[in-house]
């Protein structure tokens, strides 16, 4: 199957969901709303810097950083200790310009979230112009940095380009599930039973340099993808 969809100017075109992937996606937000009305939420007693969240003012733009098998809860993750917090927040998500892509961007689009489409292997320059230019509007940015093929658990360098350019701190964001379905995927993909306990962690602000050799760089990569598996306890 095609990930997207190629033009003579070599181009790169993100596929947009016909009438099925928008019922899909309409199906997906509603499942996602009935699901998390059920889940106990709670933050960990150790792994919970949230301070960030409750600065005065006008709130400082992060990348949340959050592995591609936990995205199921990761919007309600956002509303419930963040924009509960400080209601100005907004966001704008990096999405796959796949056909299963244009689906979640739809998604995204009920949460009233800004989907980019692109990846490392497609778009992926166009991607990283549009959410600089979205952070330079004062929104936070959302990755999921071992997608979209893996491996998992392992950030891609796109993350740590990211971070340069835009000057935002990543955010290390993870959560336990106390119940769960695990799909036999490439990233093991989480969905919670209903009534399970959801337990998140997150971790301390990530700057990262905007001048960096590449020896430096894998090194910040290596640093970032040590304190998502610091949150991560599976």
């Amino acid at each position: 199957m095609p990930t997207s969809a190629p033009t003579s100017s070599n181009r790169v075109i993100p596929h947009k969901p016909k009438w099925h992937g928008r019922i899909a996606a309409h199906l997906i937000y509603w499942v996602t709303r009935l699901f998390t009305a059920t889940i106990r939420f709670r933050l960990h007693p150790q792994r919970s810097n949230m301070e960030i969240f409750d600065a005065p003012g006008t709130p400082q733009p992060v990348i949340f950083c959050i592995w591609h098998n936990r995205l199921f809860l990761c919007l309600a993750l956002y509303f419930l200790f963040a924009v509960k917090r400080q209601p100005t927040r907004r966001m704008a998500a990096l999405v796959s310009a796949s056909r299963d892509g244009g689906i979640l961007s739809q998604v995204l689009e009920l949460y009233h979230i800004q989907p980019v489409r692109g990846s490392s292997s497609r778009r992926g320059g166009q991607a990283l112009i549009e959410l600089h230019t979205w952070a330079g509007k004062g929104l936070d940015l959302a990755i999921t940095p071992d997608g979209p093929r893996g491996p998992r658990y392992r950030i891609h360098p796109g993350a740590i380009t990211m971070a340069q350019t835009t000057g935002l701190p990543i955010l290390p964001i993870c959560y336990h599930l106390s119940w769960k379905y695990t799909l036999k995927s490439w990233d093991g993909f989480q969905i919670p039973f209903p009534f399970c306990k959801c337990t998140i962690s997150v971790g301390d602000p990530i700057y990262i340099p905007r001048q960096l050799t590449a020896e430096e760089r894998e090194a910040w990569r290596e640093k970032v993808n040590r304190a998502m598996l610091d949150q991560t306890d599976d």
